[in-house]
């Protein structure tokens, strides 16, 4: 454990933004969740809208470095990519 002040202090930092840092992504993975329901259900109106969301709440966590800018722009693109396969379909 933590034995100096400055050390006690980095744990409870280091502490906060994990805790921090959970909640964002489990955030961002619930809204993808939402799109992949809709994408399940085949609604391509819905798809889009919850797309929509996911989209600005996973940019802002990549902004923030919760999430590689690749690894956002590959998800972002597999997801779109389902949600055009549904109106094809249609």
């Amino acid at each position: 454990m933590a034995n100096s002040p400055q050390a006690r202090k980095r744990a409870r930092q280091s502490e906060k933004r994990r805790q921090h840092n959970g909640a964002m992504r489990s955030t961002v993975r619930t809204y993808l969740k939402k799109v992949d329901a809709a994408i399940a259900a085949g609604d391509q109106q819905a798809a889009n809208q919850a797309y929509t969301v996911a989209v600005s709440v996973l940019d802002k966590a990549t902004r923030k470095g919760k999430f590689h800018v690749n690894k956002a722009a590959r998800l972002k693109s597999r997801i779109n990519t389902r949600i055009k396969a549904l109106g094809a379909a249609a």
